[in-house]
């Protein structure tokens, strides 16, 4: 069986995200997703709280941030500090039972690990829909995962509702969270999306100023 997954996906317990829970299962389901992970920002509090919540596939994450670029843990449901190093960044996530994730590895204008990428990854998001430039971002990401021979995985790195699903993971697993992070890690997945359009991305902005000035 193989689900469909977006694997990068924030909420409004981001400070810049504008994604409620009504809007993370209404757009979820109108893109035909088994599930999602909310990685928010040096946060579990949106992921735990919207889990118990909701039938929905949920895998709780958090978007960490190194000292040397963001990195995602997956499966994680106790807090991992931020402002420590990479590789104090990747011993946390697997203290903790999580899967560690590389995420936008090479884009601009995010906070983007670049080189410091290694085999002690579980995985690294090849495809994020809201990278910039895009083409070039999965061409690298994709050299990289081959290099270190890592799982390749996708997500859309939403921040407004209809940016749900435009990446997402295919993974050979059943629907539970164990079963998904093991098919992770042994890379029984693939990538695949597009970019967010500009349109949809403006009107993103849009509105978090229009809620930040009201």
């Amino acid at each position: 069986m193989a689900l469909k997954m977006d694997l990068h996906v924030h909420t409004i317990f981001s400070p810049d995200a504008l994604i409620t829970r009504k809007d993370l299962i209404l757009y979820a389901k109108k893109r035909g997703l088994d599930g999602v992970a909310i990685t928010d920002h040096d946060s579990l509090d949106g992921a735990l709280k919207i889990a118990k919540e909701t039938d929905f596939l949920i895998v709780p994450g958090m978007e960490i941030s190194s000292l040397e670029g963001h990195i995602i843990g997956l499966d994680v449901n106790e807090l991992v500090p931020p402002r420590l190093s990479v590789d104090e960044t990747l011993d946390r996530i697997h203290e903790a039972g999580g899967l560690a994730v590389a995420c936008h590895p090479v884009t601009f204008f995010k906070e983007s690990l670049k080189r410091r990428i290694s085999p002690r990854f579980d995985a690294i998001e090849v495809i994020n829909a809201s990278a910039f430039p895009f083409n070039y971002s999965v061409t690298r990401s994709e050299e990289i995962a081959s290099r270190l021979g890592i799982a390749r995985v996708a997500g859309s790195d939403a921040h407004y509702g209809p940016e749900i699903g435009y990446a997402h993971t295919l993974v050979d697993a059943e629907s539970e969270i164990d079963e998904i992070v093991m098919a992770i890690r042994k890379g029984l997945c693939s990538p695949h999306g597009k970019a967010i359009p500009l349109t949809m991305r403006l009107k993103k902005e849009l509105l978090l100023l229009k809620r930040k000035f009201g």
